[in-house]
C-alpha cells in the first residue's frame, strides 16, 4: 500500500500535471464583429504537458474513469479541447474504436504539430489535429457527441466568446466534459459555482457534477439548451474569491497540465 504523504503528493502534483514550461499566448485573428462581456477573474498562465505524467496519471485510472462517466463508447465523436501532447487524444482514440473519431485541439502552433506527429507516428487513423484561437476552439458544426476540457478552462481569457462559438458544433444530445481543480483561477483551477455561472450565461445547463480526486479535482458535465443568445445579452458572472483562512499558508507557485 503506498504511505498516505505519497499518495497526497501525487495527487497534487497531477493536479497541476507536472508540466514545465509556459508557452506564450496566441494572439487571435480578426473574427466577426460581436461584443462579449470580459471575464470577472483572474487567467491562468499557459502551459505545456509533460510525457513523463502519463504513467502517473495511468495508476490512479484517470482517463479511463473520466471516459466512463461522460458514457465516451465505440463510435462515440469526441473533442479533446486544451490537447497538449494527446494524454486524452491517445486513450480516446482507442476508446471510440475505428467508427468514432477524435479531433484534438490546441492554440500552440508547436504543440498541434508535435502532437499531429505522434498520431501520425502512432497511426491512429481515427484522430485528426487542428489548431484553434484563443477565443474560439474552431470546431465544424453539428459534429460531436462529447467536447472534453480537461484542467484547461481556467487558461481562457474570453469563456463566454468561447463558449458562444464552441455551441454550435454539439449534437442535439451532446455534452460539455470539464475537469479541473477547485480553487482559483489564478491558482490553474476554477471553483465549480463559477464554471456553472459562466455556461448558464451561454445557455449551458449543469448536467452533473462529482468530485473526481484521481483527476486532481472534480468533473462536470454541460447540456446546451435553447437557442444561443445574443452576445449583448449575455451577462458577466461576478465572481468573489473564497475568504483566506487565517494562518492558511500560501498556495505554492505551479505549473498546469
Amino acid at each position: 500500500m503506498r504511505p498516505a504523504g505519497a499518495s497526497l503528493l501525487l495527487l497534487i502534483a497531477l493536479a497541476v500535471a507536472g508540466c514545465d514550461a509556459t508557452e506564450p499566448r496566441p494572439q487571435p485573428t480578426p473574427t466577426q464583429d460581436l461584443r462579449f462581456p470580459a471575464a470577472d477573474r483572474p487567467v491562468a498562465t499557459i502551459v505545456s504537458a509533460r510525457w513523463s505524467t502519463e504513467e502517473a496519471r495511468d495508476r490512479l485510472n484517470e482517463a479511463d474513469t473520466v471516459m466512463d462517466l461522460a458514457q465516451i463508447k465505440p463510435g462515440t465523436t469526441v473533442a479533446d479541447i486544451g490537447a497538449g501532447e494527446g494524454y486524452y487524444t491517445i486513450r480516446l482514440a482507442a476508446r471510440v474504436g475505428k467508427n468514432g473519431r477524435v479531433l484534438a485541439e490546441d492554440i500552440i502552433p508547436g504543440v498541434r504539430d508535435a502532437l499531429a506527429q505522434r498520431v501520425s507516428r502512432e497511426r491512429l487513423d481515427n484522430v485528426s489535429v487542428r489548431l484553434g484561437e484563443p477565443e474560439d476552439p474552431k470546431l465544424p458544426a453539428n459534429s460531436f457527441d462529447r467536447i472534453l476540457m480537461v484542467h484547461m478552462y481556467h487558461e481562457i481569457e474570453e469563456p463566454y466568446e468561447f463558449l458562444w462559438r464552441m455551441r454550435p458544433s454539439l449534437r442535439p444530445d451532446g455534452l460539455v466534459v470539464v475537469v479541473d481543480a477547485d480553487r482559483e483561477t489564478q491558482n490553474h483551477g476554477t471553483p465549480p459555482a463559477l464554471l456553472e455561472c459562466e455556461f448558464a450565461a451561454v445557455g449551458y445547463r449543469l448536467v452533473t457534477k462529482r468530485d473526481m480526486p484521481s483527476a486532481g479535482g472534480y468533473l462536470a458535465m454541460f447540456k446546451a439548451e435553447g437557442p444561443r443568445p445574443d452576445p449583448s445579452a449575455i451577462r458577466a458572472c461576478r465572481h468573489q474569491p473564497a475568504p483566506k483562512k487565517a494562518g492558511a499558508p500560501k498556495p505554492e507557485s505551479t505549473t498546469d497540465e
